[in-house]
């Protein structure tokens, strides 16, 4: 049995879809979005013929909820893809990105510790790493949150860290395409940004074998090639269709966004680069052990969360990164 949550997500419904080659007795659909879930399930059922699902329309934060979902189906293994992405617009949403990255992390993660599955499987982002962002900041909590479970549990517990999947929800290519449609400008915030890029189907490939090789405590990163720039994709893009960048439609620099960097890291300085078996996998190998006090602002971020003291959210995402040397530095105005 395994259980994706996000499951109505770009990668999250495109896992679904490649978990149904290795055959599952069950694959349990967990999202609070009911047109994502209604989407996958009719994608599961109609093209794939694949009838052994059981969907819960339930965000990952809802403690009983996911409770009674472990406990009536008990899953192996769990893929969590739930989380929220956007950098600029969780800037101003604070609380919220901190309950669903890191708490709805800390829901699910601790359930699949009490209902003895055998792995989980945090998805995380480039943006974890050195983050100056709040989206950044909780995949990082996230991450240091298994790390430290795995330290004492059966449940082994794994992250895989990738950067930008093409054409998923909210992404610069959907954009690109749309602004092209109405005639243009393509907007590009700044001359020299870079981002990695992956396909959906490559990256949840990816992390299903990182998934299965996984023997608990590692951090993967999926081996993204060269990071590209997003001026060039866009003019790329204009010349595609049958344009000339500039002449025909304009690219405007609109400047970096709160919380944006003008380039993506994989991989911390203190992290060594760890060849796998598969040549798109490398672990990041940690110099620095997790520290015992970060279960400490584990447990304040919960009270924190729970009486909505944002400052004291903020704070405490801080000192998490700071113990566990993170390099990340937030903003916290």
């Amino acid at each position: 049995v395994i259980m994706v949550t996000g499951a109505g997500g770009s990668i999250g419904s495109e896992v679904c879809t490649q978990l149904i080659h290795l055959k599952p007795s069950k694959i349990i659909l967990i999202d609070h979005s009911e047109y994502n879930l209604y989407r996958i399930t009719w994608e599961l059922e109609h093209t794939h013929q694949f009838k052994n699902f059981i969907p819960f329309l339930i965000s990952v934060t809802n403690k009983e909820a996911m409770e009674d979902a472990f406990a009536t189906y008990t899953p192996n293994i769990v893929f969590h893809a739930a989380a929220y992405k956007h950098v600029p617009l969780l800037e101003n949403q604070v609380k919220q990105a901190v309950v669903n990255n890191f708490l709805g992390t800390k829901i699910v993660a601790d359930l699949a510790s009490q209902y003895k599955s055998e792995k989980f499987i945090l998805i995380s982002t480039d943006k974890a790493v050195n983050p100056t962002n709040i989206m950044g900041s909780t995949k990082r909590a996230a991450e240091l949150y298994c790390q430290s479970l795995n330290k004492e549990e059966s449940t082994k517990y794994l992250s895989v860290r990738f950067g930008n999947v093409l054409e998923s929800t909210g992404s610069v290519i959907p954009l690109f395409k749309k602004q092209l449609k109405a005639g243009g400008p393509l907007t590009v915030t700044h001359p020299d940004i870079t981002r990695f890029f992956m396909s959906i189907p490559e990256a949840s490939q990816l992390v299903i074998q990182a998934g299965a090789m996984g023997q608990g405590g590692e951090i993967f990163v999926l081996n993204m090639g060269e990071p590209v720039k997003i001026k060039n994709l866009a003019e790329r893009l204009i010349f595609l269709s049958g344009k000339r960048p500039y002449k025909d439609i304009d690219i405007v620099f609109t400047g970096l966004r709160p919380g944006e960097k003008l380039y993506e890291e994989l991989f911390y300085e203190t992290e060594n680069h760890v060849p796998t078996k598969r040549a798109k996998i490398l672990i990041a190998q940690s110099n620095t052990p997790v520290q015992g006090a970060l279960s400490q602002y584990f447990l304040d971020m919960e009270n924190y969360i729970e009486k909505n003291v944002v400052k004291n959210i903020i704070l405490t995402l801080t000192q998490i990164l700071a113990e566990k040397n993170s390099g990340g530095k937030l903003d916290v105005a």
